[in-house]
């Protein structure tokens, strides 16, 4: 399931992007290792009005590193293929989904052994509603 946010516009915004690596163990001054200044919107390839935001719920997409509560991105200017992860509505209702075929037959893939595969089944109404290119997640101590 998803809660669709809205469309994205660009910020242009310029952020510090230092060329030191940073290790998750010991920390270091990077401040001699400013490299240069880039946007978000062009990190993340964000071409509004084609894009926009959608909050996942539940946890039938872990194993593609997409967790509840986090925000994805979805390009809705993309072509659908096999193998992207999708939000996809079935007869109305919105998911986040690997897209699959399986003998000629369109599947909705969870990425968790905890949930089966859909099946899209004749009479059904399958819209794909844009293709997932990147997930965000906070990493904020939760109250």
């Amino acid at each position: 399931m998803v809660t669709i946010l809205g469309p994205l516009s660009s910020c242009g915004a310029l952020l510090p992007l230092y060329s030191y690596r940073v290790p998750a163990g010991f920390p270091s001054p990077a401040a001699d290792h400013l490299e240069q200044k880039i946007s978000l919107d062009e990190l993340l390839d964000l071409r509004a009005p084609h894009m926009y935001l959608v909050r996942i719920e539940g946890d039938s997409m872990i194993g593609a590193g997409i967790f509840c509560g986090d925000i994805a991105i979805v390009n809705r200017a993309l072509e659908a293929e096999p193998g992207h992860i999708v939000i996809a509505a079935i007869d109305s209702e919105p998911v986040c989904k690997r897209l699959a075929k399986e003998h000629g037959q369109i599947v909705l893939k969870s990425e968790n052994p905890k949930y089966p595969s859909r099946y899209i089944l004749e009479g059904e109404g399958l819209q794909v509603c844009g293709v997932v290119t990147f997930s965000v997640r906070s990493h904020e101590k939760q109250a």
